[in-house]
């Protein structure tokens, strides 16, 4: 589904996703983040979407971003790595949001360790994609972009 507007979607990589490609490999693959986001950026590209990409390993940080980009976003994608599992204030930040969110991981959340399959965020987001590697981020912004454009938000063209 092609996009009739500009779509503005904030990308946000949450702790030691800067590892990728070094961190576990056998785990999270082995494309490191400017890779993927690459691929995310020649797709949005394609969808009539501009996206700002933002990575750190701090949960101030990245609410800060976040809320920095509330009034400029249409909608998140977002990893939230460790902090999906701990982080009350991120998941209170998406809920404040009022723009649909998807959570994404690379690797299977439920396959994982115990403590890994309760995500706090969840609940906030529209959707999450979890365990099909660096694609989840893909069909993950596949998915933003198509809700978007199903709910016909207006947008200045790009």
């Amino acid at each position: 589904m092609q996009a009739d507007h500009c779509f503005h979607v904030l990308v946000v990589h949450g702790p030691n996703l800067g590892l990728l490609g070094r961190r576990e490999p056998g785990v999270y693959g082995g494309f490191d983040l400017d890779w993927i986001n690459g691929r995310l950026i020649d797709y949005a590209k394609n969808r009539n979407a501009i996206l700002r990409i933002f990575q750190s390993n701090s949960e101030g940080q990245i609410i800060d971003h976040i809320i920095a980009n509330m009034d400029w976003l249409d909608g998140l994608l977002i990893n939230a790595g460790g902090f999906t599992h701990t982080s009350v204030a991120l998941r209170d930040t998406l809920a404040a949001l009022g723009k649909p969110a998807i959570e994404v991981h690379i690797s299977n959340i439920y396959a994982r360790e115990s403590f890994r399959h309760k995500s706090l965020i969840a609940p906030v987001c529209v959707g999450q994609i979890s365990g099909l590697g660096w694609r989840s981020y893909l069909y993950g912004l596949m998915a933003l972009l198509d809700l978007l454009a199903e709910r016909k938000q207006a947008q200045p063209p790009c």
